[in-house]
């Protein structure tokens, strides 16, 4: 299995649908007046959560998703069927990130759905613009693009506790014999290529998640080996199970292990240093006789006040007490870290007037173009402050005095989108 866990793509919702200029039709009805029915919206991009993923294998070779737009309004004030939603599925835990700012559009931590890109409204069809006095409209509004953006999702893993430490420490071996998880062991370095899951029971009123993390080396922090891909990954433990080779099987000292490890984190990033740590004393039972090379670990663990807990993975020696203890700590602790989204939707980039196209038919005027597109789709026209917004903006474009000089009026009505109203200056 492929594990991926960071994808770059790019997301397009659905235009709205063209509105119907159409007028009914019925045998002995002289005048049935306007019948267009509106377009219909365009789909959207919708992020979901699949508890049965892992990884973001699905997107790596489909980068592009694009909803359908929305149909064209018919006649006998039909409306057009509206695009089909397009569903992302992601593992629990996702992180939707915009590209360019790097900013949390999303934490997909919960079980909600969430809206990525919003479909385009429909245009409206003429029977929205008869009057008393303008019976026969014979115009109807373009529908709306949808938005499009990049973006960057991002998983990071939701686990209650991390297991950190260099390669063929036994990492695995422990995450094996505390859970149901069946990760891949045996005795060469980075045996473990992404990480993995288990749930760890502590009694009977007691469980968390134990994440498994590949191992760890010198220039983690810079890049090297396969740990620095998924030091993301140990961002939301509240607790960190730092497992140590005491028995210094592949010739490493444990004391320079430990302090190793820690530099990496710190490297990685500095809060990651400080988050509470179990110090596990691994292979003890592969000690000779007469090393003193546990107690020597022991004094310099505990002497920067961390807790030893001297185990064998293997044999399943003191693996109990160190659950235990676990699952104690935890319930001083926080709970998992879940980001605030800090994303600010950037400022339309106005055009001018001269890039619009403005024109008067039936006595309304008609606005059309498409940075105007991309600000009305922005505008909540139910919200008197939002309709003041979309007024403010174009008269800081010039676009009321291109139409004053065209011969706009104070009383004259203009239509923009689902919006018409009447121009005093």
């Amino acid at each position: 299995m492929n594990f991926v866990d960071k994808v770059t793509i790019h997301v397009k919702a659905g235009n709205g649908g063209q509105g119907a200029v159409a007028f009914h039709r019925e045998k002995y009805v002289a005048s049935g007046g306007p019948d267009g029915g509106d377009g219909g919206r365009g789909g959207d991009i919708i992020v979901r959560v699949d508890p049965n993923m892992s990884t973001l294998l699905d997107f790596r070779y489909k980068r592009k998703f694009t909803a359908t737009d929305g149909m064209p309004g018919q006649g006998k004030r039909c409306s057009g069927k509206d695009g089909q939603d397009v569903i992302l599925r992601v593992p629990r835990g996702t992180l939707i990130r915009d590209r360019e700012s790097g900013s949390v559009i999303q934490d997909m931590s919960g079980l909600d759905s969430f809206v990525l890109a919003r479909g385009g409204r429909g245009g409206w069809g003429n029977k929205h613009f008869a009057t008393p006095t303008r019976q026969t409209p014979r115009f109807a509004k373009p529908g709306l693009p949808g938005e499009e953006r990049e973006v960057v999702l991002e998983l990071k893993l939701l686990a209650d506790v991390g297991l950190v430490g260099f390669p063929n420490v036994g990492k695995s071996t422990l995450l094996s014999v505390v859970s149901r998880a069946h990760p891949k062991i045996a005795d060469y370095p980075f045996t473990t290529l992404f990480p993995n899951l288990g749930v760890v029971y502590a009694g009977d009123q007691s469980s968390f998640v134990l994440a498994d993390i590949p191992g760890i080396i010198e220039g983690a922090s810079e890049g090297a080996g396969l740990g620095h891909d998924f030091l993301r990954h140990i961002d939301r433990c509240r607790l960190l199970i730092h497992v140590v080779d005491v028995s210094g099987s592949e010739g490493r000292d444990p004391v320079e292990d430990f302090e190793a490890i820690n530099a990496e984190l710190a490297g990685y990033d500095e809060t990651l240093a400080s988050r509470p740590q179990l110090v596990a004393a691994n292979k003890c039972d592969l000690l000779p006789p007469d090393s003193d090379a546990l107690a020597r670990f022991k004094a310099a663990v505990q002497a920067k006040g961390y807790p030893v807990f001297e185990i064998s993975a293997a044999s399943h020696r003191g693996v109990q007490e160190l659950v235990y203890a676990a699952a104690a700590r935890l319930k001083d602790l926080p709970p998992v870290t879940v980001y605030e989204p800090d994303y600010v939707e950037p400022e339309t980039k106005l055009g001018t007037a001269e890039d619009l196209t403005i024109r008067r038919q039936d006595g309304v005027w008609l606005l059309e173009g498409d940075w105007l597109d991309r600000l009305v789709a922005r505008v909540n026209f139910a919200d008197y402050e939002s309709r003041m917004y979309l007024d403010r903006k174009l008269r800081q474009a010039g676009v009321y005095d291109r139409m004053e000089a065209m011969g706009l009026a104070d009383g004259d009505t203009i239509s923009i989108a689902e919006l018409e109203f009447e121009y005093y200056s």
